[in-house]
């Protein structure tokens, strides 16, 4: 049995809901000193589409091969924790707008990301290759919100 069947939906749900909290065209964030290398705008949706897509890939992947039904049920809370981190992090900075508490968010989800590879090298390598990225990505990301709060202290 296929565990896509619900991880696609869990992602497709994170992605709608984060991007109900994500306003780039708000004055608010127009207004935010960001750094030079900071991605333009239209990178953000194929990347996300892309790291959405391995990670309900992977988690499924994994799901599949994992014997003990304890080890699944720990494995679906720790997605649901990273899932959720996931939306937690665009509410943080696009609608409360408080850059550093996302950052800490942030740092709480990478954490989660390792964790998340961690269980799945345990059991499938491909699975655990294919969100690497993922943990790639939000490291760059935190990295970018640490330098938007840091030339931001009032934001």
């Amino acid at each position: 049995m296929s565990h896509l069947k619900w991880t696609a939906p869990a992602l497709v749900g994170t992605a709608v809901t984060g991007g109900l909290g994500t306003d780039v065209k708000s004055r608010w964030y127009a207004r935010l000193d960001k750094p030079s290398w900071q991605p333009p705008g239209w990178a953000f949706g194929p990347a996300w589409t892309t790291l959405y897509t391995l990670i309900a890939v992977a988690s499924a992947r994994t799901l599949d091969r994992i014997e003990d039904e304890d080890e699944r049920r720990a494995y679906v809370g720790a997605l649901a924790l990273n899932l959720g981190l996931n939306v937690g992090w665009t509410w943080l900075f696009f609608t409360a707008k408080k850059p550093k508490w996302a950052l800490n968010e942030i740092l709480v989800l990478e954490a989660s990301n390792l964790d998340l590879i961690r269980r799945s090298a345990r059991i499938d390598g491909v699975s655990a290759a294919m969100l690497a990225p993922y943990a790639v990505w939000t490291g760059f990301a935190a990295a970018l919100n640490a330098s938007i709060a840091l030339a931001n202290p009032d934001a």
